[in-house]
């Protein structure tokens, strides 16, 4: 049985895979329209979503399927003090299939350990969100034709974008990928994306703190907002939310084959008046989230299961204690597991916080 805790849990030819099955499902929908007759995928949304759930739901309905599940924690028994393990235990019991999102990381590597069918990671708090990855590169391949050779800026919040985190671990694995990493000082990329992500891989990037200095160098803009709940206070939010916009005039140096994405919902880092401009993509990209999962879905239920991976990792046990509040074993009764890393150093291994 496999599951969807991260992007890297699928090799690129696994992936290049999902993407050609995404395009066959747009151009020859009607042959999928009962191949999921009789299955039935829980939407388990801890937190609310927009795109990604109702994403998720039209995905199975469009493959024949059946829907179930809640889109709020306060409709689920968490309400009454329910354990992440203990809803997994109950709920795939009901599913063929889970998708879920969780306000704390590494959540559904706990829901991993208790579920019995295939699960996916639809958004764990700041840490990955490998569907909108997945989202991504079909829309990147759409317009592209292509993974390789090509510069993709990455411009707002990358420290609390779990978004940018999931993508950057993707698009390392392809050939000639350069990365320009656009934020203020305050929301850089996390330590361990540099020293365990792109360096170890070889990858070409830099960091700079305005989309200006680098337009013209771009291929693809990725887009974040600077999201209000991933802040641990609200002056810090109000002190970065206006910090990276994206207009036409800042558009005016760009490449004419420039790609512009966003995973959505914009606040107000993308002004309403690029959504003219023919390089905008992402609402192209939302729609491309329904296609890709169904693809997901059918790959997941129809994987055989597979040879385990030899974990060459080295782990330690409530030796430390994870000293990021919104990792799930700080929320819940858990042990506090850390995985040595290259340097010597432990990180936690539902979060990947470093203990310092």
């Amino acid at each position: 049985m496999r599951h969807l805790l991260d992007t890297t849990d699928f090799t690129t030819k696994e992936i290049d895979e999902m993407i050609s099955l995404a395009l066959d499902i747009i151009e020859h929908g009607d042959k999928y329209a009962h191949i999921c007759e009789g299955k039935k995928l829980a939407t388990l949304f801890f937190e609310p979503s927009t795109r990604t759930r109702l994403s998720f739901e039209a995905a199975m309905y469009e493959l024949g399927g059946h829907v179930l599940g809640f889109s709020e924690a306060s409709s689920s028994s968490t309400s009454k003090g329910e354990s992440v393990a203990d809803t997994i235990r109950i709920v795939s019991n009901y599913a063929d299939i889970i998708a879920m999102r969780h306000p704390l990381e590494g959540a559904p590597r706990v829901a991993l350990t208790k579920t019995l069918v295939p699960l996916i990671n639809a958004g764990d708090g700041g840490h990955t969100h490998p569907t909108q990855t997945l989202t991504d590169l079909l829309t990147i391949y759409r317009e592209k034709g292509t993974f390789d050779n090509f510069t993709v800026g990455l411009c707002g919040d990358l420290k609390y974008g779990r978004t940018v985190h999931s993508l950057i671990k993707a698009m390392c694995r392809y050939n000639g990928v350069r990365f320009v990493l656009i934020s203020p000082e305050e929301l850089k990329v996390p330590d361990y994306i540099i020293k365990e992500v792109l360096e170890p891989c070889g990858a070409d990037y830099k960091e700079v703190e305005t989309m200006e200095e680098v337009m013209e160098e771009l291929d693809i803009l990725y887009m974040t907002r600077v999201q209000r709940e991933r802040f641990p206070s609200e002056e810090e939010y109000l002190k970065h939310k206006d910090a990276f916009i994206l207009d036409c005039e800042k558009l005016k140096s760009a490449k004419e084959s420039l790609t512009i994405m966003h995973p959505l919902p914009r606040v107000n880092e993308i002004a309403v008046e690029v959504d003219g401009d023919k390089r905008a993509k992402y609402f192209e990209q939302a729609l491309n989230g329904k296609y890709i999962r169904m693809a997901l879905i059918l790959t997941l239920l129809n994987m055989k299961d597979s040879e385990e991976r030899k974990e060459n990792d080295e782990y330690i046990t409530d030796t430390y204690k994870c000293a990021n509040p919104r990792c799930i074993c700080n929320n819940e009764p858990l042990s506090h597991i850390f995985r040595k890393t290259d340097d010597g150093s432990f990180r936690c291994v539902y979060c990947e916080e470093k203990n310092n």
